[in-house]
């Protein structure tokens, strides 16, 4: 007779094993299709009606748990790293939309963090002050700067005028200050010569 559906198969004595596999699959924690029953043994495992029978013969090596089949993962890897490279990405290959594929949203963070990192960087290394960080901070997020190497050439320039504004500033001071000291001086000398000059004229009053 053939085997009803949803039955095991039966053995090569035409016994039906189907119990014996139940058994073997709870005492081995697998499912019933990873037991192998050993056909040239089917007499003595349809014997076997119990869970410590099937543990013996599971130690004589008549039902046999099989090995976990391989998935392997080397294509994909293989396929991973050569569309890293940028293979395999033309328009014949891409589902969604470009917004769908790389959001403008996220461009935009990674962008802002990228710049804000390299600001906060740069304050704690005392490189700006925080009021040029906060300058920079705003512009950054006004988008003016492209990209990290546009904000630190912006830095530099930035530097560099700020250097070259308290420079002048410092020498304007200077000037200042020698302007107001040669008056001093020219004011004294001016007091000085009027002091003489009155002394000199008193004399000649007396005379007369």
């Amino acid at each position: 007779e053939g085997v009803s559906r949803g039955e095991a198969p039966l053995g090569t004595m035409g016994l039906n094993l189907r119990v014996q596999k139940r058994l073997a699959s709870s005492v081995l924690k697998c499912g019933k299709r990873k037991i192998w029953l050993d056909p040239n043994e089917v007499n003595e495992i349809s014997m076997a009606n119990s869970r410590q029978n099937v543990r013996k013969l599971v130690k004589d090596g008549f039902i046999i748990k099989k090995p976990q089949k391989m998935h392997s993962r080397a294509r994909c890897l293989k396929h991973l790293e050569a569309v890293r490279k940028g293979r395999h990405t033309g328009t014949g290959k891409r589902r969604g939309t470009r917004e769908a594929r790389l959001p403008t949203k996220v461009v935009w963070m990674r962008r802002q963090r990228v710049l804000r990192r390299l600001l906060k960087k740069y304050r704690e290394q005392k490189k700006i002050d925080k009021h040029l960080y906060h300058d920079l901070y705003m512009k950054s997020r006004g988008n003016v700067f492209k990209n990290k190497r546009v904000l630190m050439e912006h830095i530099h320039v930035a530097k560099k005028e700020k250097a070259r504004e308290k420079q002048m500033q410092e020498q304007a001071e200077a000037r200042r200050l020698k302007n107001k000291a040669a008056r001093e001086r020219r004011e004294l000398k001016q007091a000085a010569e009027q002091t003489i000059e009155k002394e000199e004229a008193k004399p000649e009053k007396k005379k007369k």
